[in-house]
Formats: C-alpha cells, structure tokens, sequence
C-alpha cells in the first residue's frame, strides 16, 4: 500500500482508505442481515494496507462504528486509522461530548480523527469547535477536523481553536465533482492536512464510465481504478471508496502502486474539466 505522510498528524497514512456508507445500515438505521460478511471485507481491506477506515455515528445508527469496532479487533492498534463523524444536531458541547463517549464505547476504542459531520446551522460553530479540543482533552480522539466545509468555514473553524488544530478536511471530490480542486485540496497541501475525499467514484457511476475504461485497458486496469488514481496523485487526497464487498474492495486496491502518466492525467482532466453552474 502506498502511503502519504499527513504533516499535522505526524506520521503516515495510507494513500487509499474504505468508507463504510451503507455498511451495517442508512441514514440512523441498522441493517444487520450482512453483519458477518462486512467484517470480513473490512478486515481483508486492513490486511491489504486500507488500514484508513471512514465511519460516522449516523451511518445505521451507530452500528457501523459497531462494525469497524469489531473488525479491528486483533490489529496492532496503532496500525488502524480510525475516523468517524458528530452528526451535526448533536453539535452542542455536551452533545458532542455524548456522541464521542458513545462512538468510543462503539467502537471500543479511542478515535483516531473526529470529524464534525456538517457545519452545524443552530449552534455557534466555536462552540462545537470546542468542544472537539475537550473531546481530544479527554482522551476520546486523537485528532480533530472537519467535513464539508469550504474554505472560509475551514479558517473561521481553525480561528475558534486553541489547543487543537484542524488536521484533515473530509469532502465530496471526484472527477465529477471537483469544486476544492483550485481551493480547499490546495490549502490542505499548503497546511499540511489531510483532505479525506468522499464518493470518489460517483456511487459507482465512474467504474461504469467507458472513456475511463478505455484509458484503464492501456494500464490493465478498470474504469473505477483510473478515476481513484487520478485523485491520489493529489499529494494531500486520500479516496475512501465503500468497500461492500471482497471483489469491489480487491478492485479498489488495484488503484494503488502505478501512476498514470502525466498525459493521460491531464487528458483525464480535460474531459472530465468542472464547470460550476
């Protein structure tokens, strides 16, 4: 597994990671009918090197923190990079506070990067970015950041901080949504963060795309692997495609290890260039 070292965090991480959307249930809802078999994919996806792993305690209702919990059992837990996510109504300081004892007590573990999920509407952000440092304080997390944010949310965050510092940022971008490639993935690489991207291949519409697999057929490589590295040549990116299945998870893999050349990275991104509305 290639890896990037993530300068505010001190160490090196890997250069892909599994997102766990869908795993063990939806939106605060548990689904426990495939509990056996996403163990098994997740544990696969350690012993590969994926050893980065995405959850949140409103995917199935804390049961994917469950899940991860138990799937990391028995590693070196210094190994595993475990990040998972306050969803933002529980923004309030002591909401926060619960939701993390009740995330650690999940995943019976500390958190390694504790995210909030969305900027929070009804509740001062200093607070809940506070709130954040006591978690770490407590010794629940490790490390604090943000997700969905854009750039001036991601300073005024960092402004309300004082003993902690944001050290990764967790957005949409993939080649079909690139709005933080000439702002926030930047700033993450200037300050040393981590910028965690989410539903990089499009809920699996970029695997199915077939300019990318004629692209992937000069590499021997699919579709899905073209679109995921494309993103890890960003030094501060690192993809958290779902892994819900073995085959899916070994495929995913396969995007690490090679480069596309610099011309067919910029043809790719000709094609695929953003335009905003």
């Amino acid at each position: 597994m290639e890896r990037k070292y993530i300068r505010k965090i001190g160490k090196e991480l890997p250069a892909l990671g599994m997102g766990t959307w869908g795993i063990g249930g939806g939106f605060w809802t548990p689904d426990r009918s495939r509990d056996g078999e996403w163990v098994l994919v997740l544990r696969r996806g350690i012993e590969l090197g994926a050893s980065l792993i995405d959850t949140a305690e409103m995917y199935g209702g804390g049961h994917s923190e469950e899940l991860v919990g138990e799937a990391i059992r028995g590693f070196p837990r210094e190994e595993v990079f475990v990040i998972t996510k306050v969803w933002p109504t529980h923004a309030r300081r002591d909401d926060v506070l619960r939701s993390a004892e009740a995330s650690a007590r999940r995943l019976g573990t500390y958190i390694d990067l504790y995210l909030i999920h969305w900027p929070p509407t009804d509740v001062p952000l200093c607070e809940t970015m506070r709130a954040l440092e006591e978690v770490v304080a407590r010794g629940l997390a490790r490390f604090i950041g943000v997700s969905n944010f854009g750039l001036e949310l991601i300073e005024e965050a960092r402004s309300c901080l004082s003993r902690e510092d944001v050290v990764a940022v967790e957005n949409k971008f993939s080649l079909l949504d690139r709005r933080d490639e000439k702002t926030v993935v930047p700033y993450t690489e200037r300050e040393g963060m981590a910028y965690i991207a989410y539903s990089p291949l499009e809920e699996g519409s970029l695997a199915r795309d077939p300019f990318l697999a004629a692209v992937g057929a000069k590499y021997g490589k699919t579709a899905a692997q073209v679109a995921l590295n494309w993103l890890i040549r960003f030094p501060s990116v690192i993809p958290i495609p779902k892994a819900g299945n073995l085959r899916h998870l070994e495929e995913n893999l396969g995007a690490v290890g090679w480069r596309l050349s610099d011309e067919d990275w910029r043809m790719i991104s000709e094609k695929y260039r953003w335009l905003p509305a």
